[in-house]
């Protein structure tokens, strides 16, 4: 489902930050939670589906540290609603920068906070905040020694991975809306660099087009790929001169 990792490529600042720059930024999820003012609507909505879209690194954490399944499960639910129901913003505005940085922060604090912890869960149960049906059917998450060192490290993965598959799923709806649903099939193998991946010369026989096409074709796949990458990552962070670090640094996630 993800990119091979040169594929994810850095530009310098001038081309990422002007087309995130300005007015358009401050439309991004993370940067409307804050900025808002007050109780904002548009800032409870714009948390609750980033929570939705980034929850998977939060179990996979709670994994490697050494909690069950269920638990887990409850723990996910728990710590996400309580970071719901707050009863303002500001402490999610004191924790600027990064998405990733301040969900790994706040949920350090929440199981640190057994009282509190205990009740958030509780509340949790039976709210479907998050799609537990996709946690069981992960077969990614099988049980493994208390590794706090570790558990970072797979919590720093999975948010890589999970910045990639919403990617690969936003081009996947392009196409498919575009009545492209076998071009992006076939492109989309051209992505890993990995033995046995088709070359374009069998993918444009496959397809009944000729080679030139599908290099062409591949250049836009890759181009809207690359485009796609970075409205992700700036919908996480506070400012654009931020999409560049945290671009880098899902790089080295993934190269390591």
């Amino acid at each position: 489902m993800s990119a091979a990792p040169h594929e994810v490529t850095s530009t310098t600042a001038t081309g990422a930050s002007e087309q995130h720059g300005g007015a358009a930024f401050t439309t991004t999820h993370w940067s409307v939670v804050l900025e808002a003012q007050g109780e904002s609507p548009a800032a409870r909505e714009a948390l609750e589906k980033l929570c939705r879209t980034y929850w998977r690194p939060i179990f996979a954490f709670l994994r490697r540290q050494g909690i069950g399944p269920t638990e887990a499960e409850d723990i996910t639910q728990g710590f996400f609603t309580e970071l719901l129901e707050r009863q303002s913003l500001s402490a999610v505005r004191k924790e600027k920068g990064r998405l990733r940085s301040f969900l790994l922060g706040g949920l350090k604090y929440f199981l640190a906070n057994e009282g509190r912890r205990a009740k958030a869960i509780k509340r949790g149960k039976g709210q479907q905040l998050i799609p537990l049906e996709e946690l069981r059917a992960d077969e990614g998450f099988e049980m493994e020694p208390s590794d706090p060192v570790t558990a970072e490290m797979i919590y720093e993965r999975r948010w890589a991975l999970t910045v990639l598959e919403r990617v690969l799923s936003r081009l996947k709806d392009e196409y498919h809306a575009a009545g492209n649903a076998a071009l992006f099939g076939s492109l989309k193998q051209l992505l890993p660099d990995e033995p046995g991946s088709p070359s374009q010369a069998e993918i444009a026989a496959h397809l009944g087009i000729n080679e030139n096409a599908v290099r062409q074709a591949f250049y836009r796949f890759r181009q809207r790929y690359q485009s796609l990458l970075r409205e992700e990552i700036a919908n996480t962070v506070a400012t654009p001169g931020d999409v560049e670090d945290e671009l880098r640094h899902l790089i080295s996630v993934l190269e390591a």
